[in-house]
């Protein structure tokens, strides 16, 4: 009787021992980026994880993409998950875990790698880009500058035609009143008297004072 109960109270402990190496928890697996976590877009990275067994089902997952899930079986205790010709949407959060043939369960999840796609086409675009907008803004900030400060060359042609009008003019109308006072003027009159007449002329023209006053006064004298 006591050697059947000591019988079974072995198997009860043995079997409890394997359940309760069932539900142990694995460690938490480690997780690297190799050659580095920031690659050129178009090129290849390796995600390498590694566990404290041998014997193990890998998975790769992605945070925030229920659907990534990549699985591999190694004898040794790591596996690698190649990508190949990187594009943008490759880039993200990733993390690994592992399982044993005896476990049945998942492992912890390892330590995030985040993954960082650059793109040097698209930061090329991007400078040139503001650097012509730059280029644009200050081409219409001199231009409006000038136009304020200058004149179009119609304009200026404007007025250096109405400049030499106005001395045409002038000259005219000088001519015309030395006409007028050498006709008024009796004979014996000189050079100097007549040169006076015609300041005269000029003060009563720009007095406003009737055409013709001058010359009246000359013949009445």
């Amino acid at each position: 009787m006591t050697r059947e109960f000591l019988s079974l109270l072995c198997l009860g402990l043995c079997l409890g021992y394997e359940d309760e190496k069932k539900n142990e928890k694995l460690p938490k697996p480690s997780l690297h980026a190799w050659p580095s976590s920031v690659v050129e877009a178009q090129s290849n990275v390796t995600l390498k994880c590694q566990a404290p067994f041998q014997n193990v089902t890998f998975v790769l997952c992605k945070v925030n993409d229920s659907g990534y899930n990549q699985e591999q079986i190694s004898t040794e205790n790591e596996a690698e998950f190649l990508f190949t010709d990187l594009k943008l949407k490759d880039a993200g959060s990733y993390f690994c875990a592992y399982k044993t043939t005896a476990s049945h369960e998942w492992s912890e999840s390892s330590e995030h790698v985040q993954l960082v796609i650059t793109d040097t086409r698209t930061i090329f675009v991007t400078i040139f880009s503001c650097i012509s907008i730059l280029l644009l803004f200050l081409s219409v900030f001199i231009i409006y500058r000038c136009s304020q400060h200058g004149s179009s060359p119609e304009e200026s042609t404007k007025r250096i035609s109405h400049s030499k009008l106005s001395e045409q003019e002038a000259a005219e109308a000088d001519l015309s009143r030395m006409e007028r006072v050498s006709v008024s003027t009796p004979q014996g009159v000189t050079y100097a008297e007549l040169n006076i007449n015609a300041l005269s002329e000029a003060a009563s023209d720009t007095t406003h004072e009737p055409p013709g006053s001058h010359e009246y006064a000359a013949v009445k004298v």
